[in-house]
Parts: structure tokens; sequence; C-alpha cells
């Protein structure tokens, strides 16, 4: 089921849409927005009817300065949902955005499609529990946890050291008996970054896609665009998470990962149809 749920994500000609669903009481944009799994699947729905190929249900706030939960705290959060929302649309793409392999399993076993990975497989079961579903997983780039990621932004070349440490970490996950295919890379906009480091990671996405794998850009309302555009209020920085991701357009396979489907949906339809004018 995963692998041909993975191959169904793919849009011809632009990037595919994954959709943010928190189940969160304090992500940073969206935390305590879905309290309940109904209303949680309610705009799954609506992502996927405004045009999301994913969504990604996340059960543990990554903003910085957080503080996790345990397993079954996460577990009880997502996995309501993503039943519920296969039961409601079995055609859904669902990834579970954990870092912890049990959260994984259990949602792959619940029929997530992939897992959406912030510590890039540093659970030592998680790569093994992905092979055995035959299941995608995106690993991203971030320096600590969230917790404490942004105490240290400073490195001699964060081009350089963030495709490394992802080119690593993709031959560790096909090693393990992941396919190479299903193997996405992240360069962890925001997580251990300053502002220059996440201006030059997302003018480099071309040197990214050249390691071979797909790549996911997570660039959706983040405080980066505050610093360039004074917009302290994540809810309106949709004209610079847009702007954020007119790069990863030329890109083969490429996923973005946002909070506003429609729009970014409408933005890519129109941006498309220009280059092909062009």
């Amino acid at each position: 089921m995963s692998q041909r749920a993975l191959a169904r994500i793919w849009r011809p000609g632009r990037p595919s849409v994954m959709g943010i669903l928190n189940v969160t009481p304090d992500s940073f944009s969206d935390g305590g927005r879905f309290p309940t799994a109904g209303e949680a699947v309610g705009h799954a729905l609506a992502m996927i009817a405004a045009g999301a190929d994913i969504v990604d249900v996340g059960g543990e706030s990554t903003r910085p300065g957080s503080e996790g939960v345990d397993d079954a705290v996460e577990a009880g959060r997502v996995l309501p949902v993503i039943a519920e929302l296969l039961r409601r649309r079995p055609s859904a793409v669902i990834s579970a955005d954990t870092s912890k392999a049990r959260v994984a399993d259990a949602a792959l076993a619940a029929g997530a499609a992939l897992v959406n990975d912030v510590s890039a497989g540093r659970d030592p079961g998680m790569f093994e529990a992905v092979a055995r579903r035959g299941a995608g997983i995106v690993l991203m780039h971030m320096r600590g946890a969230p917790r404490t990621m942004q105490r240290d932004t400073a490195y001699a070349d964060v081009v350089a050291e963030v495709h490394e440490f992802l080119a690593s970490r993709a031959a560790a996950a096909v090693a393990a008996g992941i396919s190479p295919e299903h193997v996405m890379l992240d360069p962890g906009i925001g997580f251990g970054k300053d502002l220059e480091g996440n201006l030059r990671l997302l003018a480099a996405l071309p040197d990214l896609a050249a390691l071979g794998h797909p790549v996911v850009v997570g660039a959706s309302r983040k405080s980066f665009i505050a610093k360039i555009a004074g917009e302290s209020d994540p809810g309106f920085r949709l004209a610079g998470s847009l702007a954020a991701i007119a790069g990863a357009t030329r890109l083969a396979r490429t996923i973005v990962r946002v909070h506003d489907v429609a729009e970014t949906v409408q933005f890519l339809a129109v941006l498309g149809a220009l280059e092909g004018a062009a």
C-alpha cells in the first residue's frame, strides 16, 4: 500500500504539496486549532480538496524551544486522525511527522505512507520500521533538538555541512533497506540556522537535488520571513512563504510543505503556466 501511495504523490511539471496538520497544543503557527480528531480530519479533507497531495500529521511540536512529549501522548494524538482520515478518504496519502520509531511504526501500520523525521533517523529503530513497511522517509537536517537548536547557528559552510549530513543519512537509510527513491531530503529551514543560512540553503536547492533524492522544502510561515519583511504574525506570512518556494519549482521531484494549500496550489499553477509560456 505504501509504495502505491507514494507513486501517486508526484505531479508532472510542479512540486507536490504537503499540507501541514498539527494536532498539537503548542505548534508555532496553528497549535491548538484542531483539538479533536474530527476537527483535524475535517481540515485534512479541506486541504485535500484544495489540492494537497500529502497530509502531514504531527503530534509533537518542533518549534524552537519546544519540549518533547512521550510516545504514548504523541501516538494518542496522531493515530485516531490517521485512522479516521483513511476511513473517510481511503485514497489519502498520509505522512507521519515524528522522530520516534515506535510512533512511526504504529502510524505506518495504521495506513501512513511515509514518515517525516526531523531528526533524520536518529532513533535507532526508525530505518528498520520504515524499511519493513516499504514506506518512504523524509530526512531533515537539524542541529541538536528543537529545544536547543537555535543556540548555535554558526557553520563554516552551511550548504556543504547540511548536504554532507543529508547524503550520509540517505546512504544509511538505503543501507537499512529503504528504497532510494523513497528517501527524501529536507535542508531543515529554520532548524538550527540563522537568516543567512536559511537563504543560502534555499538558494542551493539544485545542489541538494543533485544528490539524487527528492527534495522537501518546509519554509511556510517561518520566522526568517519576519526577519526580512517584518511580519510578526505567522498567519500573515503567505507572500513570503510563496517567495521562499519559488526556486523549488524548477526541480524534478520536489515536495513543498505548507500551511496554505489552496494559495500554494494556485501559485504553483500560475508560475508553471508562465514558465511554460516563456
